[in-house]
């Protein structure tokens, strides 16, 4: 009686503390698209709370006819797949022989990779090496240097090691080469930890602002981001040219853009969620 009594409290208490973290995270989506269907004069006189005051579409029209947003979020969209792309392939292939115990150098690459997460060179070093190479203003200067993330290789590889070795066995015995048996086999057979970081390569990619401020030069390249990011810094007499002049609040333009920003995000993470659970357990059990 008493644990269950223990039992019956720890769950009450979870309960709360796991409602107030979800209020406390759902409470700025819902307040940023109220205040961006709302009317302009209930917006400026701060009555929008959880619900819209008056349903207002004028924001998003004002923000989708101004070439600005919609090029931005078309770039956007394109860094992000090409670069979740990438990833997803070169992470795939440098965790593959990593994971065979038979690889030459082993634990000296892994040591060597492993030191990356502690000693990062720094911005301006990176930034002189994709200059040198002339990758500036062009979107491998947004990939390249990202084209594979530690930790994420590291999961990638425990998978591979759990995976039966008698699978390679058989398909070395027919005569498969090593590329034959990683494109054909192996990576199908990852298609819930290759969906799991996908998700956070996707996630990075999607949300990154600062890479592209300071590689990219021509303001028809920005991704979404980083107009966003200057709508939201400059006040309204310096944010000429994002958004064209009208008689909306500017908290309401804003949040649309905000709200525009947030949509492939919402459409993608219901699809990839099945495969997030498992890919924290990733690499955790051997079998």
């Amino acid at each position: 009686m008493v644990g269950e009594r223990r039992i019956s409290i720890f769950g009450v208490i979870n309960t709360l503390i796991l409602s107030l973290v979800a209020v406390a995270t759902l409470y700025p989506i819902v307040y940023i698209t109220a205040v961006s269907l709302s009317d302009t004069a209930a917006v400026v006189q701060g009555k929008v709370f959880l619900f819209p005051k008056g349903l207002n579409l004028e924001a998003y029209v004002e923000v989708l006819k101004n070439d600005t947003i919609p090029r931005a979020y078309l770039n956007s969209i394109f860094y992000t797949a090409f670069g979740t792309f990438v990833n997803l392939l070169f992470t795939a292939v440098a965790a593959y022989p990593l994971s065979q115990k038979g690889f030459f150098g082993r634990k000296f690459f892994m040591m060597t990779i492993v030191l990356t997460m502690f000693l990062n060179p720094g911005i301006i070093p990176t930034y002189v090496v994709v200059q040198q190479l002339g990758l500036t203003d062009s979107v491998w200067a947004l990939v390249l240097p990202n084209a594979i993330w530690t930790m994420e290789l590291i999961i990638l590889k425990s998978f591979y090691e759990n995976m039966s070795s008698q699978i390679r066995e058989a398909a070395l015995i027919d005569g498969a080469s090593e590329y034959r048996i990683l494109f054909n086999i192996v990576i199908p057979l990852s298609k819930p930890a290759l969906a799991s970081i996908g998700l956070f390569y996707f996630m990075g990619h999607w949300n990154s602002f600062f890479l592209p401020l300071i590689y990219l030069n021509d303001p028809d390249k920005y991704p979404l981001q980083v107009v966003l990011r200057d709508m939201l810094i400059y006040s309204a007499e310096n944010d000429a040219g994002l958004v064209d002049r009208s008689a909306l609040a500017p908290q309401s333009i804003k949040n649309a853009t905000i709200v525009l920003s947030m949509i492939p995000v919402l459409l993608i993470y219901p699809f990839a969620q099945k495969y997030f659970a498992k890919g924290v357990m990733l690499g955790s059990e051997k079998g």
